[in-house]
């Protein structure tokens, strides 16, 4: 493993460690960092496997980054977003808003890494890279719903961060999906990826 993987992977640990001080309400950090425990060691090993591009750890770090900073404060209730709120009037605050296009625009690449050496031609593998991100991201929103209804009931609103909207989930996947469809922008980016992947 490069040196610069180990030093991103050192860097999200002491940010994690930091966020995992005193959150706000720390059963929903723990129900927010389960998926962490899971994917930190999945993408380690992945890592390994199709030894991702330093752009796409970084992509990583900040997302994950982010993560670790609404789990810590959760999503709808994120401090540090406040001014830019009321800078901008709005009626809530949109910093899940916000990570669920980072998740769509940020973790495109590296799943396209991990796609490419299966795929035939560069049109297939951004195809089946934009339908993970749109399944992942449909799927968050049902295991997010299932994890308070079951696990704790009463985190409700703090929790899935709603904030009155009742098209929450939509919005969140179809920001998803946006951010998914800018990567496809960078067509030739990508085949150069791509053609480095199948090499």
């Amino acid at each position: 493993m490069p040196k610069s993987h180990k030093l991103i992977y050192t860097i999200y640990l002491v940010i994690w460690v930091i966020m995992a001080i005193n959150p706000k309400y720390p059963a929903d950090w723990l129900i927010e960092n389960v998926l962490i425990f899971i994917c930190v060691p999945f993408i380690i090993w992945m890592d390994t496997k199709h030894q991702f591009t330093l752009l796409s750890m970084i992509f990583l770090l900040i997302f994950s980054s982010l993560h670790s900073l609404g789990s810590h404060y959760t999503y709808s209730e994120m401090v540090h977003f406040n001014t830019i709120t009321q800078f901008f009037g709005f009626e809530r605050n949109h910093f899940d808003r916000l990570v669920h296009f980072l998740f769509g625009l940020l973790l495109f690449r590296v799943l396209f890494e991990m796609i490419a050496p299966s795929t035939t031609t560069v049109k297939t593998a951004l195809l089946f890279t934009f339908t993970m991100i749109l399944s992942i991201s449909t799927l968050y929103e049902l295991l997010e719903w299932l994890a308070v209804v079951i696990l704790h009931p009463e985190l409700g609103m703090a929790f899935l961060g709603t904030q009155g909207d009742i098209w929450d989930a939509h919005k969140d996947s179809a920001l998803a999906m946006t951010g998914a469809l800018i990567n496809i922008l960078f067509y030739q980016s990508y085949k150069h990826l791509w053609l480095l992947k199948r090499g």
